[in-house]
């Protein structure tokens, strides 16, 4: 009888997040939804920010949940960023990809490389 092997997704979506445990159990693949979770930006005096250290809890959460786990992986909204110091600790909370800092940015970046270019490469 094969073993199971049981695999965790972490979804960082825009306004919700979730840990998913995938189980394969010979040709058959299971999902079990460990944990689900808000996912809103906080305003904060300079802006519009992801919650970093809420993400984190509720990160480690779904992980406690999920048992049996052998590896993890991670999927976010990959447009933001966060800065880390010279011994990776976290410089700031990220800003939200929805903060006024980036109104007319798309317009901007088409100024210098057209819209259907854009789409060509990226598909989006």
């Amino acid at each position: 009888m094969p073993q199971t092997r049981n695999y965790l997704a972490i979804d960082l979506g825009a306004e919700s997040g979730r840990t998913i445990v995938g189980s394969i159990d010979g040709d058959k693949l299971k999902l079990t939804e460990t944990h689900r979770f808000a996912n809103g930006p906080v305003q904060l005096n300079d802006g519009l920010h992801w919650d970093v250290l809420r993400l984190w809890s509720d990160i480690k959460d779904g992980i406690s949940k999920s048992k049996g786990i052998e590896s993890i992986g991670l999927d976010t909204w990959a447009i933001d960023f966060a800065l880390l110091d010279k011994n990776n600790s976290l410089l700031s909370n990220p800003f939200h990809y929805r903060d006024a800092r980036t109104d007319g940015m798309m317009d901007e970046a088409f100024k210098r490389l057209p819209r259907a270019e854009v789409f060509s490469n990226t598909g989006i």
